[in-house]
């Protein structure tokens, strides 16, 4: 099936979802859970998502088909993404999807559409929050004030529901406050006439634990530049918090946040009659899949530089950490038929393009065991993100395959390529 592959294990993907609903109903939230299509193309999550009755969060025409097709109603698809064109709007009408609105001018596009289709559309009104007030998402307070006084007259076709933010990082007290703020909202839409404004979409920024704290924050306290292939680290890397909380912690702590006073998020939300909606990508593909390349070469500098450089089928866009400016850190396991060797045999791993940039990881690995053409390097846990964020033909070369392996309930695990 070609190098690199990746693997994709959607029992895993379900667990997660029935974990993080466990986690919010255990705070007192009301929450339902959306699948933020963009962390992974895999069709498989869409069908796992749609047996759970899980929404799906889209931003564009062929996302929402596909998730139509994986089984998912539109009823429960939310539709997101800033100043969405009218094909997708006339999708999202067709099909009762939710719409989060990113202006006035959107808003009055959308209710067009709506209005020629005879339909009423289900509205979110996307706000900018007071802590990020540069992003270039949301409207801002009169804004807010003029398109829910919009919503209103223009009620027979439009179901305003409430509203949403765009919130960049992981932590889940900004993303609490955040959310009061909203529920504020609501209850100002309410006074100006809008009842029916009950809905408030947290989005995603719902963090994943890739190692133990401790491991972490030894990590970083020993991190080095030198630690690195060439001059990338001397620059300056931005991590990914690989040590923060599990999503299921981040979850009880996002919805405990005090606000108010002592009064948690989730009991003011259950006490002013509002639900969340939460839109996690990354934090339901934990664990979800790994991805496995082939070495092609190596090339051992350990006299000239003291690493070796392994050249693997495939680069790194297949790998990519969307944490810009950054390295992808989790080790990945050697597999091979050789036993380990009594010394480490430290390499870093690059890419097969031309470009100087693509290397999958930067950071020198300490191998069990010298490196060979034809073993194979696992990195785990990419499903999140890492696995086909970026991916791309360059060089006329084909996309990974994905296979989907489940457990056979009394036989050995199936497998099957996934169908997008």
């Amino acid at each position: 099936m070609g190098s690199p592959l990746h693997v994709v294990l959607p029992e895993v993907f379900e667990e997660n979802i029935a974990s993080l609903r466990t986690a919010f109903a255990e705070t007192g939230a009301d929450v339902d859970v959306y699948f933020a299509k963009k962390a992974n193309k895999a069709g498989c999550f869409v069908s796992a998502a749609s047996a759970l009755d899980a929404g799906i969060d889209v931003a564009s025409a062929p996302e929402l088909v596909q998730a139509l097709a994986g089984g998912v109603p539109g009823h429960r698809i939310g539709v997101s993404g800033p100043e969405k064109d009218d094909a997708l709007h006339s999708l999202a009408v067709q099909h009762s999807c939710s719409v989060a609105i990113d202006s006035i001018s959107e808003l009055r596009r959308l209710a067009t559409t709506a209005q020629r289709a005879r339909r009423r559309v289900r509205v979110l009104l996307r706000c900018r929050t007071a802590g990020q007030p540069g992003s270039r998402f949301g409207m801002v307070s009169a804004e807010l004030d003029a398109a829910v006084d919009l919503c209103v007259g223009l009620s027979e076709h439009v179901w305003f529901q409430g509203f949403s933010f765009h919130l960049n990082g992981y932590s889940p007290q900004e993303r609490a406050t955040a959310a009061n703020e909203m529920i504020e909202h609501c209850l100002e839409a309410r006074r100006r006439g809008a009842r029916s404004a009950d809905v408030v979409d947290i989005g995603g920024g719902l963090p994943m634990r890739y190692v133990e704290p401790r491991l972490w924050a030894e990590f970083l306290k020993r991190n080095e530049p030198d630690h690195y292939h060439g001059t990338k680290a001397a620059k300056g890397f931005s991590f990914y918090p690989y040590g923060g909380q599990s999503p299921a912690q981040a979850a009880r702590t996002l919805m405990n946040h005090p606000v108010d006073g002592t009064k948690s998020l989730a009991a003011k939300a259950a006490d002013n009659g509002i639900r969340f909606i939460v839109e996690p990508g990354r934090a339901l593909l934990d664990q979800a899949g790994f991805t496995i390349y082939r070495v092609q070469q190596v090339e051992d500098r350990r006299e000239a530089d003291g690493y070796a450089i392994v050249t693997v089928a495939g680069n790194s866009l297949s790998l990519s950490e969307p944490w810009f400016n950054t390295d992808y850190l989790p080790d990945p396991v050697l597999l091979s038929a050789e036993p380990a060797a009594d010394e480490l045999f430290p390499a870093c791993v690059a890419g097969s393009t031309c470009l100087e940039n693509d290397m999958v990881t930067w950071r020198k690995i300490g191998f069990p065991r010298p490196v060979r053409p034809g073993d194979y390097l696992v990195y785990l846990n990419t499903a999140g993100y890492h696995m086909d964020f970026l991916e791309s033909r360059f060089h006329d070369a084909p996309l990974p395959a994905k296979a989907v392996i489940r457990l056979g309930e009394d036989g050995p695990p199936r497998w099957r390529l996934d169908g997008i």
